[in-house]
């Protein structure tokens, strides 16, 4: 992620996707999607003259990382990293991530500790319970609800972005992230603000696992018209602490 000196009335959203997963998804959408979407939000389109943007929107920079590895170690030192660069403020961050083949988009309301079983693409396995029990209170997440949610009003966010889509897709908020590096990156990122008592704004967004230019264009629309829900919803709540 570049060092990008931002202006004081743009909101800025960061967006991550991940990379290849195995042999299987040598493409994975996550991080095509993220790839497609431009340096700023474009104009709103309404798709119903009743869902007025807020006048004031101000300029929305889109910045993007990726692509990630389906890593745990990768992860685990990430996270931080996107969230304290003291060169780059960032009001929001939606992490991409590939589900089934189900035709759902899926945005997630919480994130998990724990349940971690599978190994990443390096043939790793996390290991966190062991290392809870070898560094006690010095583990990365002692005295870290084991489920932590995200603090961005998703029932509203979610009502705008269906308002903003497609009538014929499937658009559901998901309670569970899957206990994988889906869920291991949304609940780092979780963490990561819970542990410094700043503000949750981060959510996690599964797509269908189909990479073909259609699925990725929908995936994109849909990805700009979440962002721009998730900015509208947070300027009618006040400004972004």
């Amino acid at each position: 992620m570049g060092s990008l000196n931002t202006k004081k009335d743009e909101l800025t959203v960061l967006v991550t996707g991940f990379g290849p997963f195995k042999e299987q998804y040598p493409v994975n959408p996550a991080w095509e999607i993220t790839a497609s979407l431009p340096d700023y939000l474009p104009p709103d389109r309404v798709k119903d003259p009743a869902h007025q943007a807020p006048a004031n929107l101000p300029p929305v920079r889109i910045i993007k990382d990726g692509p990630i590895r389906v890593n745990y170690e990768v992860i685990r030192d990430l996270v931080p990293i996107l969230w304290d660069d003291p060169d780059q403020k960032v009001d929001y961050v939606i992490h991409i991530g590939m589900a089934g083949p189900q035709p759902v988009y899926s945005i997630e309301r919480r994130g998990h500790r724990d349940g971690y079983d599978m190994k990443d693409v390096d043939g790793q396995l996390l290991g966190d319970d062991q290392r809870r029990k070898k560094e006690g209170d010095k583990w990365i997440w002692h005295d870290v609800p084991a489920e932590l949610l995200t603090d961005l009003d998703i029932e509203n966010i979610y009502k705008r972005w269906v308002d903003g889509s497609p009538d014929d897709l499937r658009l559901q908020i998901s309670e569970d992230a899957g206990h994988y590096l889906c869920d291991f990156i949304y609940f780092s990122s979780l963490a990561h603000l819970y542990k410094q008592q700043r503000p949750r704004k981060v959510i996690f967004f599964h797509v269908p696992l189909h990479s073909d230019a259609e699925s990725i264009s929908r995936g994109r629309k849909l990805a700009l018209q979440l962002i721009r829900s998730i900015c509208e919803v947070g300027l009618k709540k006040g400004p972004v602490s």
